[in-house]
């Protein structure tokens, strides 16, 4: 397994989380897009930036970016008078199944998409983004349809297409796990524009969350593990007595 066994050193990120929800995709001129609340144009350059206000932003030239498009607020939940869903009822085994299932799909660490999951949509299959993110590992829309993932809310499909992106980024970023991360929350064109993670506390705060819950996982899993072999070593010796073997022996002889 690509990360078993291992602790992923935390790297040293400012972590102020802002509540920074993109309204806009924003597609590049190499294949790639990426999130952002708004953009403007300043003298030369366009500014694309990462939350309402204007501390956090990145600039590109205008020949770099081929289009926009406005992410809608989602729609507010209709009530729900009809049949549940089969998802309504995800237990946290069901959902410890599919992780394991999709970690060794894609030679992933279920720990590591367990902590994905945690940060992105604390386990609720049926979270909405401002920016349009669905289900358990927040997929847009787009992303979600070049995963073949028809239903972002049905939380195999989820799972699937979210294990499926982050061994994709994976690759991409050799192995690197938090730049890895960082793309899955700010989209791999801004990971390659800053040759790493962004300067973006809402990116930095991200890595930095799913990182800790990740250690936290491997190193309870680690206890446990030797909680376990230190019982089985414990285990009394079952001794037979000569009287006792005896017996057995003049009885099977009848």
């Amino acid at each position: 397994m690509r990360l078993a066994s291992q602790l992923v050193i935390a790297v040293a990120l400012a972590a102020a989380p802002l509540a920074a929800n993109a309204a806009e995709r924003v597609y590049l001129a190499n294949g790639f897009d990426m999130r952002c609340d708004h953009h403007a144009q300043v003298g030369s350059v366009v500014r694309l930036y990462m939350s309402k206000g204007e501390g956090s932003f990145i600039e590109m030239k205008p020949v770099e970016i081929t289009s926009y498009e406005t992410v809608p607020d989602p729609p507010p939940a209709p009530a729900d008078t009809a049949a549940p869903r089969k998802d309504a009822k995800l237990t946290p085994a069901d959902l410890h199944l599919m992780l394991a299932d999709a970690g060794e799909h894609h030679n992933l660490d279920a720990d590591l998409l367990a902590s994905i999951v945690k940060a992105e949509s604390n386990g609720n299959a049926r979270a909405v983004s401002h920016a349009g993110a669905r289900g358990l590992m927040q997929l847009m829309p787009r992303t979600a349809a070049d995963l073949g993932v028809d239903d972002s809310f049905a939380p195999d499909q989820n799972v699937r297409g979210g294990s499926a992106y982050l061994d994709e980024l994976l690759r991409r970023y050799h192995d690197n796990v938090a730049f890895a991360l960082a793309a899955y929350n700010a989209g791999p064109a801004a990971v390659d524009k800053y040759h790493g993670i962004p300067p973006y506390h809402e990116t930095r705060a991200y890595v930095a969350r799913v990182i800790h819950e990740f250690n936290r996982r491997v190193v309870a899993r680690q206890r446990e593990a030797v909680r376990q072999r230190e019982a089985v070593l414990q285990l009394p010796q079952a001794k037979q007595s000569p009287a006792a073997s005896s017996t057995l022996q003049a009885s099977s002889s009848r």
